[in-house]
């Protein structure tokens, strides 16, 4: 694979299979630029290419996984920002939601590991991973309403696949601010752990230990039946089935859990 690219406020570095993504302004609380969004979406879709990629941690570097959106830098430039908020012709995201939904798009588990701030731009960050570990003290909020504004980095969407319609409303409209543990209890978050780095270590290698080609199919199906009907779900479900069956990866798997013994898979086909 080539070299990593060049980034300026996210790091990325690749060992054994796992990429770690670190939000990278610690002096500001790791707070979005368009240069870290630019960064987001860059590194994301570099990372699409590695086959042998396993899964993705993301967090903040510093006291805070991220305060949000910086807009005292980002106004500084409103011709730049102008063209970010243009949607893409073929993607349909704009740069904002792309940095986001770039994570969803990729074709391994994708996890968020949250301390200290987690305001605005970042929450949306973190919804767009597979999962979300949290210290029990973060600070969770859909801050834009504080501003007079809503979340629109893929946030509307997030959210509301993850709580009831009442309580992300309610999270919008107030810009309440929650603790890691009320995060858990309203449905946010996956898990709760004062290291939360260490609990999606501890994910990943549950994970590493199955087919990548399995992995990846489950986050497709389950990515696209939030919006699906069910009958072109369960069309999905056996076209990806087949597609399974003839996979090196599903042999391995399959002779490995005969044999009683711990798989060694290849690369994912797809």
């Amino acid at each position: 694979m080539s070299a990593s690219p060049a980034t300026t406020y996210v790091s990325c570095t690749v060992e054994d299979g796992i990429a770690r993504v670190v939000l990278d302004r610690p002096d500001k609380l790791n707070a979005l630029t368009l240069d870290t969004l630019e960064d987001l979406i860059r590194v994301a879709r570099w990372l699409r290419h590695d086959r042998s990629l396993r899964a993705v941690i993301l967090s903040g570097a510093g006291d805070s996984f991220c305060a949000g959106l910086d807009f005292g830098t980002v106004l500084k430039k409103p011709g730049r920002v102008a063209r970010a908020l243009v949607p893409s012709p073929f993607r349909g995201t704009n740069t904002f939601q792309e940095a986001c939904w770039a994570w969803r798009r990729l074709p391994v588990p994708v996890i968020a590991a949250v301390h200290g701030h987690c305001y605005g731009g970042g929450l949306q960050i973190a919804l767009a991973a597979d999962f979300r570990f949290t210290t029990p003290d973060a600070r969770w909020s859909v801050l834009e309403g504080k501003w007079g504004l809503i979340p629109d980095m893929s946030g509307v969407r997030s959210i509301s696949e993850l709580v009831g319609l009442d309580v992300a409303k309610r999270l919008a409209m107030t810009a309440e601010i929650v603790s890691g543990k009320e995060a858990l209890d309203l449905g946010l978050v996956t898990g709760v752990d004062a290291d939360p780095v260490a609990a999606a270590e501890s994910l990943v290698a549950e994970i590493k230990a199955k087919s990548p080609d399995a992995v990846a199919a489950a986050k497709r199906l389950f990515d696209g039946a939030q919006t699906s009907s069910a009958r072109h779900t369960f069309a999905r479900e056996r076209i990806e089935q087949v597609v399974l069956l003839a996979t090196r990866n599903t042999r391995i798997a399959r002779e490995s859990a005969f044999a009683k013994i711990a798989p060694t898979f290849g690369p994912r086909s797809r």
